[in-house]
């Protein structure tokens, strides 16, 4: 048996009406910071797949755990120094076990997403009564732990199951981020809510732990995309770049330069307006209706 995807409509983006940006600027860029919590007996993304099924299994986890002990406080460096407010998608078991996150992200105006109670349960396989009450459980933790009411959601791993978006906007969520499908916004079938890009390729596990590329590949492939971007967007018609990162990956000491130089080269760019993702949201809202 198979099923058609009812979620959107195909419109390719020759067919749509322009897309305006601030300022006349053509690509609005947000930094998607995934802060993320893994449980120790239970596999998540790994360095090494030799270990994963073993409990604890500790390479992998220590590898992982650099993200919140050190990783997250070298981006936070990097992304001050480029004036850059994350946009952070957020397992809401980060409110509670690591608050001096929570508190750096506050003082920062950082936009916060609910991303999943933590990167060890997915949204699969899920009855709708049970996936409701996590939803609702991961959206008023981290409304309880930052002050806001996430306004966006990122499934972990980006998984989801059909009633996942209609959940989602019964609990007043505006955008989605796992349909990585398109440069722009765009609505959804499901009422007020919008499907905002992401990547899975422009995303420092895809580059460095997928690919095995290098530091200089990454700095190439973000200005290879923002270039590009632009060079679409000549038609009238605005993009979204973002830019996905993990604090145990593109946190680690020998990356940190390339972050520097990938930021240096967007914010900079003539065509680009820094944004969060719910500033991009609103934008898009108060041009298109």
């Amino acid at each position: 048996m198979s099923t058609d995807l009812e979620l959107f409509d195909y419109r390719p983006i020759t067919e749509r009406e322009p897309l305006s940006w601030p300022e006349g600027k053509r690509v609005a860029f947000y930094v998607g910071l995934n802060i993320e919590h893994f449980h120790v007996d239970l596999p998540g993304t790994s360095t090494y797949d030799g270990t994963t099924s073993l409990t604890p299994d500790s390479l992998n986890y220590g590898w992982r755990d650099y993200g919140p002990r050190v990783g997250i406080w070298r981006i936070v460096k990097l992304l001050d120094k480029h004036r850059v407010r994350a946009s952070v998608l957020l397992n809401s078991d980060v409110v509670d076990r690591y608050p001096q996150i929570i508190a750096a992200g506050r003082e920062r105006g950082w936009a916060w997403m609910g991303h999943g109670a933590s990167n060890s349960h997915l949204f699969s396989g899920l009855e709708r009564d049970e996936e409701q009450a996590r939803i609702r459980e991961v959206l008023g933790t981290i409304e309880r732990g930052t002050g806001v009411r996430p306004r966006g959601w990122m499934g972990p791993a980006l998984i989801e199951t059909f009633n996942t978006p209609g959940l989602l906007a019964e609990q007043g969520v505006e955008y989605l981020l796992d349909w990585t499908n398109d440069d722009q916004p765009y609505p959804t079938n499901v009422p007020g809510l919008l499907s905002l890009p992401y990547s899975v390729e422009l995303n420092d596990i895809g580059v460095f732990v997928s690919k095995g590329l290098t530091g200089p590949d990454f700095v190439r492939m973000v200005k290879d995309q923002v270039d590009q971007l632009a060079q679409d967007a000549e038609d009238g018609s605005g993009r979204v770049l973002a830019l996905a990162l993990h604090p145990f990956v593109i946190g680690q000491a020998f990356r940190a330069r390339y972050l520097d130089e990938a930021l240096e080269h967007v914010v900079n760019h003539p065509a680009v307006w820094t944004a969060t993702s719910d500033e991009i949201v609103d934008h898009y809202r108060s041009v298109t209706g």
